[in-house]
């Protein structure tokens, strides 16, 4: 390690570390020094590679074809001869192109502000701040729909939800005459799908920010009670400056998740009642290439849809890190030896 910037202050020598360390005069010495850190660094980079860049590559490439199950087997789709933005013009042009825009960004606005990221930081906030035990107990209740099985928890809302004398709250509804005779998921389809899919994404953001507050130094609260700080301002000029980068992390996780989410909303109502009531652009994707009604599932098609969305995916994580100055929270910290 270099040493710089030497400079007498009263006579006592001072060291600073603000300099970079120096850098090897070649690249191979350069790879050599960070060897240990690439040997670290190597499984994530592998699995990221096999799991996300050459998928994306392949998904790309097969928007750019017109691959479905009609000509499956005949179609070399990988061949650049085949090649078009045909499926991106017929995105354009579809006339429902706003309607699951503006489902996916309702859904995903919705269940992120009210669930994935505000309940899970107010909870965490206050079970942090009750008796130990009880916030445990408490927290390990929100944890029970994610460990419940999809299908199962699915039918427990359409249970709940389903036309008196069958539905649960209906029940409820009749009984305090409030009527109680439709079937809920069809009066009120995007409650129920905010709620549910709610419910299992509070949890994960529940148990981050738990963590980062835990991680706090006592002596910082402590420091601003003896300054005379109720809770509120303790929470706001304390705990939540100090868990930004959990923040950022929830947020980011959880919109991303939010935008490819499906499998709740295809249990619970398929995307309906009627036309496309609750179709995210997700579940378009899927009905397009893995589900249709007539049978000819048109992969080059719906891989198309799912391009848009890893492009308007990255486009949101990269506007999350600069609201966050991302770059900030990840610099090294600068430390001076007096």
């Amino acid at each position: 390690m270099s040493v710089s910037n030497r400079r007498e202050r009263g006579g006592v020598p001072s060291l600073s570390l603000r300099e970079p360390f120096e850098q090897p005069s070649s690249i191979g010495a350069w790879l050599h020094s960070r060897r240990a850190a690439w040997a670290f660094m190597s499984p994530a980079v592998l699995l990221i590679t096999l799991f996300f860049f050459i998928p994306v590559i392949v998904l790309l490439v097969l928007s750019l074809s017109d691959l479905k199950s009609a000509n499956f087997g005949t179609f070399q789709w990988w061949l650049p001869t085949n090649w078009s933005l045909d499926n991106y013009s017929k995105i354009i042009g579809d006339r429902f192109i706003s309607k699951f825009l503006g489902n996916t960004l309702f859904y995903v606005l919705t269940t992120l502000a009210i669930f994935n990221f505000g309940s899970a930081l107010l909870i965490a906030l206050i079970t942090t701040h009750i008796n130990r035990r009880a916030g445990f107990f408490f927290r390990l209740l929100w944890l029970l729909p994610r460990l419940t099985p999809s299908v199962v928890y699915i039918l427990m809302w359409r249970r709940i939800a389903a036309r008196a004398p069958h539905g649960i709250l209906n029940q409820f509804l009749t009984l305090a005459g409030l009527g109680g005779g439709d079937n809920l998921l069809q009066t009120m389809p995007w409650v129920f799908v905010i709620i549910v899919n709610g419910l299992i994404g509070a949890s994960f953001g529940l148990v981050i920010f738990t963590s980062a507050i835990e991680a706090i130094p006592r002596d910082y609260l402590t420091a601003s009670k003896v300054d005379g700080a109720s809770t509120l301002q303790t929470i706001r000029h304390v705990i939540v400056p100090m868990i930004r980068w959990p923040i950022l992390f929830v947020l980011t996780f959880q919109t991303l998740s939010l935008l490819t989410s499906f499998e709740q909303i295809l249990l619970l109502t398929g995307g309906g009642p009627g036309l496309f009531r609750t179709e995210v652009w997700a579940l378009r994707a899927y009905h397009l290439a893995l589900s249709t009604e007539s049978g000819n599932t048109q992969w080059g098609y719906g891989a198309a849809w799912a391009v848009i969305l890893v492009i308007i995916g990255v486009a949101a994580a990269t506007i999350y890190m600069r609201v966050f100055k991302f770059d900030e929270l990840v610099e090294e910290p600068k430390i001076d030896l007096i």
